[in-house]
Formats: structure tokens, C-alpha cells, sequence
């Protein structure tokens, strides 16, 4: 076999069996060439630098940071929690009477404690489209239209309006290390509930104006309200909401003091009722002293 080596002037030089130097030695000194050797130290530097990033990493990945939000949860301590919320409900006892299914939509205001313990206000406003009472049947004709005062047929509609507002207690109770788990709450307030009197058309005077209260069968009173469903405070602050169960008992009577298609005052106590879904998103505003900083 015969090895090229190239001397420092650039010429190539033959070795061999000739130069005087045995094949097993002059193979030992012509493995390695000049060229050779600069390439081979170059990798080695390489596989040094990986290697070395590889542990730099590795040991930086293994330490802990108490001060990083992915390590250290930023939801504990008191807060104020601002809702905003929808709901449907199905109506129950006297209300199932006058009003089907209706939607909600609302707000609510809270404080959370360190021990999670919940206190705040809440409203909803209520609103649906199937009414089945009809305080209009003494204006209307015997095919059940309604004359307006351009002597057409009248475009009158009834819908349902209310609302509920009240304060609440209760309490989250988490599961596992998270601040999130079972919230269960409690409240009383204010419940009323109406029928709205749409006139597209705006051609009955009858129903115009002051006119409405005669038959708009406003109804209002204490009500009570319960709530229990999931609740979720974010570790990063980022996803808060909660949904669940709801439930709301109305004790009330008529707020009117004639009812002109009765031709009488509404007497008497109701008991309205209203089961359904609601959910909510929430907005955290942690109470805690600005001490530490989250990179």
C-alpha cells in the first residue's frame, strides 16, 4: 500500500517500502495526516460543546423556581370575583301557569376568602317568548284579533320580562391541590315578573302608556335562589368560570291594583319556580401585596 503525504512546499511525496522504513511502521506514521488531524480535533471540539449544552440544559431544566407562575399557583388569597352569566330555566308552581322556558342573562359581584368561603350580590335579568295567559282577551275581537285605531288588524305580541336580584353565601370546596372544585351558594332577594305588551304596530292606544299596568300582571317578592355546580380559578389567572345547577323560589303576589281583563285586583299569594343551568365567566382580582414578580 502506498500513503501520500503532502510536505509543507505543496509537492506530493511517495512513501513506500522503498524509503527504508517497514510497512507496519511506516503505516502507523501515515494513518493520521496533517489535514487528517486538523479535522478530527475540530469534531472533537463539536462533540465536547454538545455534550456540554446537553448538561447545561438538563441540570437547568431540573432546578426549581419558586418565583415562575407554571411552578408556583398565583390564585391563592382572597379576591374579588366579577361574573358575568347566562342561563335557561324551566318555570315551576304558579309561574308554570303564565309563563314556558325562559333565558337569563346577568351579573354578579363576590368576595372569595383565603378559606374560600363566598359572599357578594348577583342580578338577572329574565326574559322569554311563550306566554300563556292572555290579559288581552277583553280587547279582542271574537276571531282573537286586536283593531288598532287605523282600523287594521293590530300586530300586538306578549312576552315575558323580569328580573331577580339578591345576595348570596356559600363556599367552593376544591378538590385535590387546584382551586377548583364543588361550589355550593345560597341567597335571597328579590324576584319580579311581568308581561310585556309588544304593539309593532303601534295602533292600541288601549295598551299604550299607563294603559299597560292594567294588564301587565307585574308580580314580585321575596325569592330565594340556590346554586350548585363546578367552579374553576385558573392557577395563571387566565380561565375562570363555573356552571351548574340553579334553583329559585318565588314567594309573591300582584303588584297592580286592578287587572282591567279580571275586572278585579289579583288576590292572593303565588309561589314561582324556576329550575335550570346557568355558567358564568369570571374575572379574578387578587387581593394579595404585589411582593413578588412572575417572569
Amino acid at each position: 500500500m502506498i500513503y501520500i503525504t503532502r510536505p509543507r512546499n505543496g509537492r506530493k511525496r511517495r512513501l513506500g517500502a522503498e524509503e527504508g522504513l517497514p510497512l507496519h511502521e511506516l503505516g502507523r506514521k501515515a494513518v493520521l495526516l496533517p489535514w487528517q488531524d486538523a479535522k478530527i480535533f475540530k469534531m472533537k471540539r463539536i462533540t465536547l460543546f454538545l455534550f456540554f449544552s446537553i448538561g447545561l440544559a438538563a441540570t437547568a431544566g431540573a432546578q426549581k423556581f419558586p418565583e415562575h407562575p407554571s411552578e408556583e399557583p398565583r390564585n391563592n388569597g382572597p379576591a374579588i370575583l366579577f361574573h358575568v352569566s347566562a342561563g335557561t330555566h324551566l318555570p315551576g308552581g304558579d309561574l308554570a301557569k303564565r309563563f314556558g322556558q325562559d333565558a337569563s342573562v346577568g351579573g354578579g359581584l363576590e368576595l372569595i376568602t383565603g378559606n374560600n368561603f363566598l359572599l357578594g350580590a348577583e342580578g338577572h335579568f329574565l326574559f322569554g317568548q311563550k306566554v300563556k295567559e292572555d290579559p288581552l282577551t277583553i280587547i279582542r275581537t271574537p276571531e282573537g284579533d286586536i283593531i288598532g285605531t287605523d282600523q287594521f288588524i293590530a300586530s300586538v305580541f306578549l312576552r315575558e320580562r323580569g328580573f331577580y336580584i339578591g345576595g348570596m353565601i356559600g363556599k367552593l370546596f376544591p378538590v385535590g391541590k387546584k382551586r377548583s372544585g364543588l361550589r355550593i351558594t345560597a341567597g335571597a332577594g328579590m324576584l319580579r315578573h311581568k308581561i310585556r305588551l309588544q304593539d309593532d304596530s303601534q295602533s292600541v292606544n288601549a295598551i299604550s302608556g299607563d294603559y299597560a299596568k292594567g294588564y301587565d300582571r307585574l308580580t314580585g317578592g321575596l325569592a330565594l335562589n340556590q346554586f350548585i355546580g363546578w367552579q374553576h380559578l385558573a392557577a395563571n389567572r387566565r380561565a375562570n368560570w363555573f356552571i351548574g345547577l340553579e334553583f329559585n323560589q318565588g314567594f309573591t303576589k300582584s303588584l297592580r291594583d286592578w287587572d282591567f281583563s279580571e275586572m278585579r285586583k289579583l288576590e292572593g299569594s303565588r309561589t314561582d319556580l324556576r329550575f335550570g343551568i346557568r355558567a358564568a365567566w369570571t374575572l379574578p382580582f387578587y387581593l394579595g401585596n404585589a411582593d413578588k414578580i412572575y417572569y
